[in-house]
């Protein structure tokens, strides 16, 4: 019960009440003999409640993980509706602008290399960045006025979900894009410049997470199915092993004497190696380490 289980998050619940689903359905289980024990849980990246698709849910050792997962890409497939843009940025919110001006298939074609590499964008003023110890949605919700700063996000690649091969000059309604966006990156905001530099204005209709990290939504599961597999004590076979989430670091393999020395936060001297690599005792994961040069130190250790 150390590994991950891959939500696909329903529309309107947060990620926080999907990590209590989470925790609903192992105590469920672990009240069945023989069930599951208790975890640790927490989440691999936030999903606005409007917003479904892949929420990674850490269990047990697994949570020491998240924060990696924080920082990976993410891929998005968006509706951007034009004409309207919402305070929110959304579909929840108020309307604050409206116009009259679409814009045509190629004209959106024609501006996506714009939005495509490193950019900076102005956060959702409803969105969860502290300005002054606040959260900034809570300043925006009683009216107060909220400036963004801008940042600096990368977008790897942006297209259309569903391109057209004719309508080329049909003025559109609304778009569906496809985005894989570096950490940190507001798909509400991306939406809201690219219908700005349109010469309209719009808001998201339809937002759905098909990749974090290395989880795609091949391997998420819906809560009916969880909830379903806790009644039968059968979670474990939902979960991907805590090293699913390291696909892209290294293996190093380690005897039994340096997996001890790891787990006791000591320093390997050995071949030389360079960067991140996941340290395994056999199949067992024991530490995720940083090599440099002959030195390999614990970054994260694993209760294995």
């Amino acid at each position: 019960m150390h590994g991950w289980i891959i939500l696909d998050k329903p529309h309107g619940l947060g990620s926080t009440q999907a990590v209590s689903a989470v925790k609903r359905a192992l105590r469920i289980q672990r009240e069945i003999p023989g069930g599951a024990g208790k975890w640790k849980v927490g989440h691999g990246g936030t999903l606005d409640p409007l917003a479904t698709g892949v929420l990674p849910i850490a269990i047990g050792e697994a949570t020491k993980l998240a924060g990696r997962m924080l920082d990976s890409d993410k891929i998005y497939d968006f509706t951007v509706a034009f004409g309207v843009q919402t305070d929110t940025l959304d579909l929840e919110g108020k309307v604050i602008v409206e116009s009259d001006h679409r814009p045509t298939l190629a004209q959106v074609e024609a501006i996506l290399p714009r939005f495509t590499g490193p950019i900076e964008q102005a956060p959702p003023a409803y969105s969860a960045i502290l300005i002054d110890g606040q959260r900034a949605y809570d300043l925006a919700r009683k009216g107060e006025a909220v400036e963004m700063k801008l940042r600096s996000v990368t977008i790897h690649g942006l297209r259309l979900c569903h391109p057209r091969e004719d309508g080329n000059d049909e003025r559109l309604g609304q778009i569906t894009l496809t985005a894989h966006v570096s950490k940190g990156t507001y798909i509400r905001s991306l939406a809201r410049d690219i219908a700005l530099a349109l010469g309209t204005v719009g808001h998201v209709t339809m937002l759905r997470r098909v990749k974090a990290g290395p989880f795609t939504l091949d391997s998420a599961i819906s809560l009916d199915k969880l909830d379903e597999a806790a009644r039968g004590g059968g979670i474990g076979g939902l979960m991907l092993p805590l090293t699913a989430g390291l696909d892209d670091i290294p293996a190093l393999a380690v005897s039994p004497d340096d997996a001890l020395a790891l787990r006791q936060g000591k320093v390997l001297v050995g071949k030389p190696h360079t960067g991140l690599l996941l340290a395994m005792e056999g199949e067992t994961p024991v530490a995720l380490v940083e090599a440099s040069g002959p030195e390999i130190r614990v970054v994260r250790g694993f209760n294995l």
